[in-house]
């Protein structure tokens, strides 16, 4: 799928002493410093920082772990080796600050295993009940995590103390991102295949309202800090929808490049966006023809600022807790890039 590009486009520019100015003419708007790119291994599937903003943790899909990269010491990378490492599938991961924590998911087996935060000694293994478990989510309201199983289209609440399972929400097809929002009270669900967003009841388990959006992909979803707007990427139609969270209804939609991905919120106001670009016409888990880009949408006011290439299949991002830093990865480059914002 080719999307027009957007009218509002502005090309990074690398300057000899290896800065990249992005949208310069903008004063108050982000300019990013480009620091590196780093290897990693096989098919880095996200990048997460640290609640410190000193650590960068990158989740491995096709390979037996994760590594940790501290800003630091950038030559060198710790690499995790979870247990069932051999059947691999490492696809998301969070930190829980107030629990001193990091979780990565492994969608081969179903499992989360919890690693303590700094050190990442292993503490313990979490069932997530369900087939190919990918997104997971966090209330401290509650204390609960949520997982989405992206086979077994359900949506685990787990008691994050006991590691148990509370409930199990079914979803439509393919669920993937989630957010908890109203104190825990209700959970946004993306449904990749389903062509919906679903809102749950965490104490009934019921669908509360949904928005159907037709042959969607659904992938991430980020909410603002108040919680009046939530915003979503869409492989398939290569959008992000700004949703208003009082009527549960798209207000607005921004196109960007092929197959949006991940996407994080800085300042409250600058969306950044991970697109990985067109699909190989051999199948779309090789290596793209076009290499994808990445896009900075003022979601204040309602508009791209900004766009520039990334490498082969940009799939994670991340903006550092403190705002200093934004990281991306190259799914099929096997590297991942890493800007100071300025």
């Amino acid at each position: 799928m080719y999307m027009k590009k957007s009218k509002l486009f502005f090309t990074g520019v690398l300057i000899a002493c290896n800065f990249l100015f992005l949208a310069p003419i903008f004063a108050k708007n982000p300019i990013l410093k480009k620091l590196g790119v780093y290897s990693c291994g096989t098919q880095p599937k996200q990048v997460l920082f640290s609640p410190d903003s000193s650590t960068i943790v990158i989740p491995l899909l096709d390979d037996t772990g994760f590594q940790v990269f501290k800003i630091e010491d950038q030559n060198k990378t710790l690499k995790i080796i979870p247990p069932r490492a051999k059947q691999k599938g490492f696809a998301e991961g969070l930190f829980i600050a107030e629990k001193h924590t990091f979780l990565v998911s492994q969608m081969t087996t179903g499992y989360l295993y919890e690693y303590e935060y700094p050190g990442f000694s292993y503490k313990r293994e979490i069932s997530c009940g369900g087939q190919w478990s990918k997104f997971i989510a966090w209330t401290s309201d509650t204390q609960q995590l949520a997982v989405s199983n992206w086979v077994s289209n359900t949506v685990c609440l787990i008691d994050y103390k006991t590691g148990n399972i509370i409930k199990t929400l079914k979803t439509k097809a393919s669920p993937r991102g989630l957010a908890f929002i109203d104190n825990g009270k209700s959970l946004i669900v993306l449904c990749f295949d389903g062509g919906v967003i679903q809102k749950f009841d965490t104490s009934t388990g019921k669908v509360i309202d949904s928005i159907s959006v037709e042959k969607s992909a659904m992938r991430h979803i980020v909410v603002n800090k108040n919680e009046t707007k939530a915003f979503v990427s869409d492989m398939y139609h290569a959008s992000i929808y700004t949703i208003d969270l009082a009527t549960f209804k798209i207000i607005n939609t921004h196109h960007v490049f092929n197959n949006t991905n991940t996407i994080d919120l800085y300042n409250d106001q600058y969306l950044f966006v991970s697109s990985r670009g067109p699909n190989n016409p051999d199948g779309y888990t090789k290596r793209s023809l076009v290499n994808g880009h990445i896009t900075i949408i003022d979601v204040v006011n309602e508009k791209p600022i900004v766009e520039f290439e990334g490498g082969n299949q940009p799939t994670g991002l991340d903006v550092s807790p403190d705002g200093h830093y934004l990281c991306f990865s190259n799914f099929q480059d096997a590297n991942f890039e890493l800007y100071k914002i300025e």
